[in-house]
């Protein structure tokens, strides 16, 4: 007698992952209304309120699709991490998969979908000390100094983080300084059991073509009014939410450091630096099916060859 395998799991999570500007919001809208789900973000930053063209929120027509959760439900001054979120979304699910089949989960931020998918590592807490003494040397030094320390003690993070982020840096110079391991090396743990399937889709292009992609979503928010909205959140540049790219580099030149010219073209660039970053996280996950976004009924395939 041949053994039989029960899929106890309730629901499919699609997940659709990728690098900034590379058409993941809009493949995602159209998996979506395929297989009638709502829609979970996976963006830091787009959970924000007063952000919408500088995280490239859903537009108005891509918000009537489909129902979305994680889009512009908060606060800048909220505080939220990868471990609130993946409490909250784990419980949205819960309730999602009750009523639907298939949710689509969509974004760029590597830690979030860690946490959502595969569960946070159980990494310790710096005392308050520690903390303490990294601010201080962050107002003192500047972020270039403990960017330089992160080099040393962990230097495969310090090549995938974001190191204009002080929030990143810090957390895994804390982890390093507390435990005296690399952070990376205490990110990796056991996965978590999800109650539900994932499947995983990526957005995939050639370099350049994506380069200009995010060259040209650049004008375009600017032409949208990047300029004001950053102009809006300039009392409140210290907030974490705030600390990334298109905000960054317009708070330098509202500080007078640099041109309006200069700072668009370092949004660019910084850009361009996030998705080879985000490349080189997702590239590692082997469960990614990595595809063009225009290739929509071969995704559809991909994925309905996946589903148990």
């Amino acid at each position: 007698m041949t053994a039989t395998t029960t899929n106890t799991k309730r629901g499919t999570l699609i997940v659709v992952v990728g690098p900034t500007g590379s058409g993941k919001t809009a493949l995602a809208v159209t998996l979506a209304r395929h297989y009638h789900a709502p829609i979970l973000s996976t963006d830091s930053r787009q959970f924000y309120r007063g952000l919408p063209i500088g995280t490239a929120q859903p537009t108005a027509e891509e918000l009537a699709a489909a129902t979305h959760y994680f889009i512009a439900d908060r606060e800048v001054e909220d505080d939220f991490n990868c471990g609130k979120y993946e409490v909250e979304a784990l419980a949205l699910l819960e309730r999602l998969f009750a009523k639907n089949d298939y949710v689509v989960a969509v974004g760029g931020s590597g830690l979030y979908i860690q946490a959502l998918c595969d569960g946070m590592d159980d990494l310790p807490e710096a005392d308050a000390t520690l903390r303490e003494s990294l601010r201080e040397r962050l107002a003192a030094e500047g972020l270039g100094a403990l960017v330089a320390e992160l080099q040393r003690l962990d230097p495969d993070y310090a090549e995938s983080v974001d190191t204009r982020n002080p929030a990143r840096v810090m957390r895994a110079l804390e982890v390093c300084l507390t435990t005296g391991r690399p952070y990376s090396a205490q990110r990796h743990g056991a996965k978590a059991t999800r109650p539900f399937n994932i499947i995983k889709v990526g957005t995939d292009m050639p370099r350049d073509i994506l380069y200009d992609r995010i060259n040209r979503r650049v004008d375009i928010m600017v032409a949208d009014g990047l300029v004001d909205e950053a102009r809006a959140m300039y009392p409140k540049r210290h907030l974490n939410a705030l600390q990334t790219v298109g905000y960054r580099e317009l708070f330098d030149h509202f500080d007078g450091t640099i041109t309006l010219d200069e700072a668009i073209e370092l949004i660019k660039r910084n850009s361009r630096h996030y998705a080879k970053r985000q490349l080189t996280w997702f590239r590692r996950d082997t469960t990614i099916g990595w595809f063009a976004p225009e290739r929509i009924e071969e995704i559809i395939a991909y994925i309905d060859s996946k589903i148990l």
